[in-house]
């Protein structure tokens, strides 16, 4: 089976291209990626050199490479991941995030259609979303498959009509595929511009923690390595034209979340209980703002079998102690190195 995995260089990509390679051999895994600022490639420095495994360096906004690859390669199934998908960054620039997450998942299904020629057997098309896309919540309730879209930022209203598109080639033309809706993901890899790793390279940096509005906004959160095993289950068993929503069971303030993420730091750094939550510094809120997220995973509980396998502390623990113990690739993110690996690795 060739398997293409766009985005696999990036933060969730990398766990997922990392799983395949090393629990499935006799996969061969394609790994596309345009290496924007959150590809990286030293994140997959342990499995690069697999027989099992290639690299592509492509955007998915190019209709015309798009068509060219799949015609060259013959993929069988794709684990589409590649997407923008900071908030901060749509709010200022959304025509980015129409052109990567809605024009550049057309141009991946119209490339699939085009080289399977409607014969589907075996074919699957697996799109990866978010949570953001159903909206915000109040203090109760939960996000199922069947809640109404209804998307608050350029972020999340770019990832909405990605679903929709995926939903109508598989209705209009029999496209066959599955999606799947996740919470907040979090864990080793995680480029630092998102809350957890930024904040425990602040700390570690004793610069300040901004704390959007009053951080009281509540958020699902889910283990990177969880995510990766739940696309795998679905990938094999899941039912097609089917959603699935994958959450960690998990919901936190953002305020209680960085508490937490100051005690853990303090321990494992040595300093007096109370140090890092001085740096907590309450900013402007940003607009759209959504004030609680949450998921309902009981559908791929019931169905597959999936169920986090860490709690948030046990995460987060595993989590700070992957970036204390790995201050080269956090200095190469935030320094920009990283993005030489490429050209040192594949342009030899």
């Amino acid at each position: 089976m060739k398997i293409l995995i766009t985005g696999g260089a990036g933060f969730i990509g990398s766990h997922v291209v990392r799983l395949f390679v090393e629990k499935y051999p006799h996969y061969d895994i394609y790994n596309l990626d345009a290496l924007t600022y959150a590809g990286n490639l030293e994140n997959l420095k342990d499995i690069e050199d697999r027989s099992n495994y290639t690299f592509i360096k492509a955007d998915i906004t190019n209709e015309t490479t798009m068509m060219s690859l799949f015609e060259q390669y013959q993929f069988d199934r794709v684990i589409h991941l590649a997407a923008e998908s900071h908030v901060d960054r749509s709010i200022n620039d959304p025509l980015a995030f129409v052109k990567t997450n809605v024009l550049g998942t057309v141009n991946l299904l119209n490339a699939a259609k085009s080289a399977w020629n409607d014969d589907f057997q075996n074919k699957l098309f697996y799109h990866v979303s978010t949570d953001e896309v159903y909206g915000a919540l109040g203090e109760t309730g939960l996000f199922q498959e069947t809640t109404a879209y209804d998307p608050n930022s350029p972020y999340s209203a770019s990832k909405a009509s990605s679903d929709h598109f995926v939903r109508a080639y598989g209705e209009t033309y029999g496209l066959p595929y599955v999606i799947t809706n996740c919470s907040n993901n979090y864990g080793q890899h995680q480029f630092p511009e998102k809350l957890i790793p930024l904040f425990i390279n602040n700390i570690i940096n004793n610069e300040p923690l901004p704390v959007y509005g009053d951080g009281h906004y509540t958020r699902d959160w889910l283990y990177v390595k969880d995510h990766a095993a739940a696309i795998d289950l679905v990938f094999h068993k899941g039912k097609l034209k089917e959603t699935y929503n994958i959450g960690g069971f998990n919901e936190w303030k953002n305020i209680d979340l960085v508490k937490l993420l100051c005690q853990q730091m303090d321990r494992k750094l040595g300093r007096p209980s109370g140090t890092s939550e001085t740096l907590i510094s309450f900013v402007k809120d940003r607009p759209g703002h959504d004030l609680r997220y949450a998921i309902d995973a009981s559908k791929i509980n019931k169905e597959l079998g999936w169920r986090p396998s860490v709690t948030f502390e046990e995460g987060l623990n595993i989590t700070i102690d992957w970036y204390l113990d790995n201050a080269d690739w956090l200095d190469h993110v935030t320094s920009g190195a990283y993005r030489d690996y490429y050209l040192k690795q594949y342009k030899r």
